[in-house]
Parts: structure tokens; sequence; C-alpha cells
């Protein structure tokens, strides 16, 4: 009967000490990475996109009505409505363009 209490009291020991406990950690988009980089605003000229920052490393031809083309420079994407900015996004890894 001691032997049934020892081990009892082992087992019980052991399921105590292994619970083990997560704490999830959320940090939003927003937040994630500190670097900041300046990106070109929504009305620019596709001409004063290239006087800024220089030809991009890829460039999507035009998809759909009205056209919306898309420009990689590294650490960031220009969506233009024709040749009008209409949205600058961060690149998930900002070594490398997004890929075509």
């Amino acid at each position: 009967m001691k032997i049934l209490r020892a081990f009892t009291l082992l087992c019980l020991t052991f399921l105590t000490v292994s619970s083990a406990y997560a704490e999830v950690l959320r940090i939003p988009i927003s937040q994630q990475g500190t670097v900041t980089i300046e990106m070109p605003r929504h009305g620019e000229s596709q001409q004063q996109v290239i006087n800024r920052y220089g030809e991009p490393l890829v460039h999507k031809a035009a998809v759909g009505q009205p056209p919306i083309t898309r420009w990689d420079y590294v650490g960031f994407s220009v969506y233009f409505e024709h040749s009008t900015v209409i949205n600058s996004v961060k690149n998930h890894q900002a070594k490398h363009p997004v890929a075509p």
C-alpha cells in the first residue's frame, strides 16, 4: 500500500511539475521592425517617384481596368493607377524586392 501511495504521489508531482505555460506575444504589423523607410506618397507621379528613388528594380506591367502598375524597390513597393501613386507598402523582407 505504501508503494502505491508513493507511486501516486510521484505521478501527481510529475503532472504538476510538467505543466507548461506559454505566453502569447502579439505585435501589430505596423509596429514590427524598427526600420523606417520613406516611401512615395499618394498622388505623386511616376516621374516624381523616379526623380526621388531612381528606376525600380522590378517594373510589373499594368493589370486590370483602371490599369494598376507595381514598381518594386529595395524595402518597398509602389502601386500606381495610370501614372499616379495610389499606395506604397513596405516589403516583408527589405533585402530583396517582392517576387514577381
